[in-house]
């Protein structure tokens, strides 16, 4: 089964994530899509990597900051298709969009990367969850490149949901279960 995790930034959403898979499932592969650009976020990957280390669980990291549909499509390949946490969904769009900015095509790129996981989150047979990062509750960015990332952050956010079979937001460090709540017309 598929879940989704989102809420604004430190709102506790990557502590339920990990809590969830660790309640579960007796392992993991634990996807990191954040890269270090400098010191501040080097710290921050280390802790977060040495927090891994030193639980109870077993944590297999992989950092995948582009190719997440190719590590999703390798990983359902295995003889048995391991759990997954992939943190986080947001900081891969980044990625992406960084990747495609020089492109002709970009937002076709861009759209199509989306396209493509969102078809692997349908088809993973494992438990996989996936961080996110609620951006629209913001103000509108003022540079045309933050809109870019706010409007693919919206379209990526609500594909992935709803291909899960569950969806929790996260506020105050509550997780709240939104599918099943869903108003339906």
């Amino acid at each position: 089964m598929s879940i989704l995790v989102t809420g604004g930034a430190r709102s506790g959403k990557s502590s339920f994530a990990e809590r969830w898979i660790m309640a579960n499932t007796d392992q993991a592969v634990y996807v990191a899509t954040a890269q270090a650009f400098d010191q501040e976020m080097k710290d921050r990957i280390a802790l977060h990597k040495h927090q891994r280390d030193h639980a109870d669980f077993t944590w297999r990291t992989v950092e995948e900051p582009v190719g997440l549909s190719e590590l999703l499509r390798s990983l359902r390949s295995e003889a048995e298709a391991p759990a997954v946490l992939v943190d986080c969904l947001t900081l891969w769009l980044s990625n992406v969009i960084l990747a495609a900015e020089e492109q002709e095509d970009m937002e076709q790129s861009i759209r199509a990367a989306i396209d493509e996981l969102v078809a692997e989150v349908k088809e993973y047979p494992g438990a996989l969850v996936l961080v996110t990062n609620e951006v629209g509750d913001g103000i509108v960015p003022e540079y045309p490149l933050g809109r870019l990332f706010r409007d693919y952050a919206g379209i990526l956010n609500q594909s992935v949901a709803r291909v899960c079979g569950q969806v929790f937001l996260v506020t105050v460090g509550i997780p709240i279960e939104l599918k099943s709540r869903e108003y339906r017309l």
